[in-house]
């Protein structure tokens, strides 16, 4: 049964035309499918669906979104990245199981001036304490199992913090998708952060976001920063939680564009 897809110019120069009119025909197309931005369930029999091709080094994976999360596209990525978003596509028990900052997590986007520079940022909290692996407790042990990953305490925020190697964000058309971690096991990257519904970003914040590749990542425990409207009262917010000890920052490469 045809499809009612949406498949991008260059997404066919990079799957050739004979698969994008299969894909069209439905003949190698799912029906159903998981949307690859809100990860809600899609139909592309009976709604708009847009074809999102990610393309690393050696390999590309083809997923679907629904049309109003996302336009069909090219994302380039690098072999590693590409399979830390196949786990985020997928929805994988290794991404499920990455670690107890799977439970929900806010985050919010800004611009943070350091040095005279204004540097893309996000600053993460959880909407509730975090416990430790096989604890119940109610002690949060949310920054001290960061800074076991590698993220630095932050006590003053006026130098960029050390890059996190092996973690990344994931960004596509402007707009953030994901935090990719190192796999526990060793494997490729799983998704630390998952975003529901993609997130908008500022123009000047994906600007610096490109001329950097890099994303200051900061984070606090539940109540360390709060919901700020304003970039000035988000960094005030910042400067207040580093002067209590209450955050954690690392630089991460930028994934996507």
């Amino acid at each position: 049964m045809p499809r009612i897809l949406d498949v991008a110019d260059d997404v066919r120069a990079e799957i050739g035309d004979e698969e994008a009119d299969r894909l069209l025909a439905g003949e190698s197309a799912p029906g159903a499918y998981d949307c690859t931005s809100c990860r809600t369930p899609g139909d592309s029999e009976h709604e708009h669906t847009s074809t999102v091709l990610f393309v690393g080094e050696e390999t590309a994976v083809l997923a679907f979104a629904h049309a109003g999360c996302l336009p069909s596209q090219v994302v380039r990525v690098t072999e590693e990245q590409l399979q830390g978003a196949v786990a985020s596509i997928t929805a994988s028990e290794a991404s499920e199981d990455a670690g107890p900052q799977q439970a929900v997590l806010g985050v919010t986007s800004g611009l943070v001036l350091l040095d005279g520079e204004l540097h893309p940022a996000l600053v993460v909290e959880p909407t509730g304490p975090i416990a430790r692996p096989g604890t119940t407790g109610p002690d949060d042990a949310f920054l001290p199992l960061l800074q076991e990953q590698g993220f630095a305490p932050v006590h003053e925020v006026s130098a960029v913090p050390q890059v996190l190697h092996g973690w990344s964000v994931l960004l596509a058309v402007g707009q953030l998708h994901a935090v990719l971690q190192p796999s526990p096991d060793g494997g490729a990257p799983v998704a630390w952060w998952q975003a529901h519904q993609p997130l908008q970003v500022t123009e000047g914040w994906r600007t610096a976001a490109n001329k950097r590749q890099t994303v200051l990542v900061y984070a606090a425990p539940v109540g360390g920063i709060g919901r700020q409207p304003r970039e000035d009262l988000l960094r005030e917010a910042l400067d207040k939680a580093a002067a209590r000890g209450l955050l954690v920052a690392a630089a991460m490469p930028l994934a996507g564009t």
